[in-house]
């Protein structure tokens, strides 16, 4: 039986890969998280258009630290948008405190990795 988190060609799509990292993301899963995004990805606050995080190194650190420890940390997708090598998100986040987070995530996919991410957040 395959596992929810295997990389066969058919599961490629951008959207797939946007999903796959949202499934491991909300299970807490920081390998198969880290396993959808490039090495040398880029996390882009687009408030600003400031690089905050380069390198899947970074990334993992920091999600093992700042949220995978988090018990309560769940992303709810609300809609997906879908063009060529993009994908957006619009997410609720809950379990970063007391506050519902509203976050717009725009994934760029090349090479069926995650190669950008800009944040939109409210």
């Amino acid at each position: 039986m395959a596992s929810n988190w295997s990389r066969k060609e058919d599961n490629m799509q951008p959207e797939n890969i946007a999903q796959r990292q949202l499934d491991a993301y909300n299970a807490h899963l920081i390998d198969e998280f880290c396993a959808n995004f490039d090495e040398s990805v880029q996390i882009i606050e687009q408030a600003d258009g400031k690089v905050t995080m380069e390198g899947k190194a970074a990334l993992r650190e920091f999600y093992i630290k700042h949220r995978f420890n988090l018990p309560d940390l769940h992303a709810k997708l609300l809609s997906r948008i879908s063009t060529g090598n993009f994908v957006i998100d619009h997410e609720h986040i809950t379990g970063l405190g007391d506050d519902i987070v509203e976050l717009v995530a725009i994934y760029e996919v090349r090479d069926k990795l995650i190669q950008r991410v800009w944040f939109i957040r409210s």
